[in-house]
């Protein structure tokens, strides 16, 4: 064989080679472009991927923070921009917008709430952690409120699923009640079920200062209960006693019983003017967006203090089975 002809053939098998390794990176490469294209024709303009990522990217979903949603007969409220939706039937947009757990209202004041089976049984087929809440007024006796909550929440989790995470049981507590009404409620609760049920406690000064003046067993008996706390700015919750507050670390100072919280509820809504409207909170190193994630509508929305593995604890520990 010729030198010529060697180096011809040489050059040919070089060439082909090339044009082989080409090829087959652009076979593996069709895929994935086609993925892309699908994806993103099946999105409306206002949940492009850039959207979407910005969406995402909160500050509940990079600082140490659970997202929880509270929701109640009220809910969902109306639509007011484009969106994802949910309802009591389907909740699997929460948490695909990062919501860890939901929590419904069971009733209130000896009414109970209509829509708070279908929320729990929603939750369960999402996947999301449940729980319920009962509001607690002064025009009836606590005791009797904590009954109807219990009978309430056994009913409940009689239908839920085999493995189930545990039921959260929390007290919602009117800003006029009397601290022997709210620990009769809690104590009731925990008697009949062996749960002490998480304390949300609205921003009110009366609460403020029957608790600044309580006794250090009656301050010991309140803090066996979580801290649910309210605030959704930094510049509401001036009082003739009370400044702002301004941030929850300080809300928590105010109330001088509890050294932090645990669940704060950064976000909730005002009917205003004939439609819902956002009050959420967003200062300093708490920022919070309008809109949860892509939804499509305001809601009423909480931060859990600490990782996905504490809100699991948490639920173990102040949940009902």
């Amino acid at each position: 064989m010729s030198e010529s002809v060697f180096s011809f053939r040489i050059d040919a098998w070089r060439c082909t080679d090339t044009f082989t390794q080409t090829l087959m990176k652009l076979l593996l490469t069709l895929p994935a472009l086609f993925l892309l294209v699908t994806c993103t024709a099946d999105l409306p303009s206002s949940q492009s991927p850039n959207a979407l990522r910005r969406a995402a990217v909160t500050p509940a979903n990079s600082g140490g923070l659970q997202h929880i949603i509270n929701v109640s007969a009220y809910d969902p409220k109306e639509r007011s921009r484009s969106g994802r939706s949910y309802s009591e039937y389907d909740v699997t947009s929460l948490r695909a917008n990062g919501a860890k757990g939901l929590i419904a209202r069971a009733g209130k004041g000896g009414n109970l709430d209509e829509k708070c089976g279908s929320f729990i049984k929603a939750a369960d087929r999402a996947g999301l952690l449940a729980g319920v809440y009962y509001r607690v007024q002064k025009h009836m006796s606590a005791r009797r409120q904590a009954d109807q909550f219990v009978d309430r929440a056994q009913s409940l989790s009689r239908g839920r699923p085999a493995g189930a995470a545990p039921l959260l049981l929390c007290g919602d507590y009117d800003g006029d009640l009397s601290l022997s009404a709210i620990l009769a409620f809690q104590d009731r609760v925990e008697q009949r079920t062996g749960v002490v049920p998480v304390a949300y406690l609205e921003n009110s000064q009366d609460l403020k200062l029957k608790m600044r003046a309580a006794d250090r067993g009656t301050k010991s008996r309140l803090r066996r209960a979580p801290y649910w706390l309210a605030l959704y700015s930094h510049e509401s919750g001036k009082t003739s006693e009370f400044s702002p507050p301004g941030s929850p670390e300080a809300l928590v100072d105010q109330y001088a019983v509890w050294p932090t919280w645990t669940i704060w509820q950064y976000g909730g809504v005002s009917w205003e003017n004939r439609r819902s409207n956002a009050k959420v909170y967003s200062h300093g190193r708490y920022r919070f967006p309008k809109y949860f994630g892509s939804m499509d509508r305001v809601l009423e929305r909480n931060v859990f203090k600490g990782s996905y593995g504490s809100l699991v604890d948490f639920w173990n520990r102040h949940g009902m089975r």
